[in-house]
């Protein structure tokens, strides 16, 4: 390594240690529920989404999930991480091949890349979670990604998947 070429890898490093700039100053720290603004995704996913916005956060996003009761999401894989709290209601989960139960006060975690559904289990009362996911630092270093398969069956998906790929995704 030459000495231009040491030079710059120094400046690499100095540049490395200095701090993230500061959040904004005026941002929001505290997001009251009721001010929460929810919408319908565009597309097959019955869920209603309110983004937590105006927060100095930089690396993750929040949402708040409602599934109407009786209701799935849409099949959909991502490459973030992704952490459901869940607040109120039950139903389950289908996560790659595994299918998994949940209910109030439990985390429902969903690894990048992995296709997932969520079931309300009540045909009266909306489920109702809280999830965490590392869009925002993936979507900072270019690599976010998502994609839904809309409102199929997990059979008809995964038939759709080996048909495609010649063997299972």
């Amino acid at each position: 390594m030459g000495s231009d070429e040491l030079a710059a890898f120094r400046r690499d490093i100095a540049e490395q240690r200095r701090p993230l700039p500061r959040g904004n100053e005026d941002a929001t720290l505290v997001v009251r529920g009721a001010d929460l603004e929810w919408y319908t995704p565009p597309g097959t996913n019955p869920s209603h989404l309110a983004p937590v916005l105006g927060t100095p956060i930089r690396t993750f996003e929040l949402f708040m999930q409602e599934i109407p009761p009786g209701v799935a999401s849409d099949m959909q894989q991502h490459n973030h991480e992704a952490v459901h709290c869940v607040l109120a209601g039950s139903g389950y989960s289908e996560i790659g091949d595994r299918t998994v139960e949940w209910g109030a006060g439990d985390f429902v975690c969903v690894p990048p890349l992995e296709w997932h559904r969520h079931y309300n289990g009540s045909d009266t009362e909306p489920v109702r979670m809280l999830l965490v996911e590392n869009t925002r630092l993936l979507a900072a270093l270019g690599l976010n990604y998502r994609a839904s398969a809309g409102h199929v069956s997990w059979s008809d998906h995964r038939n759709s998947l080996v048909d495609r790929d010649g063997d299972r995704a």
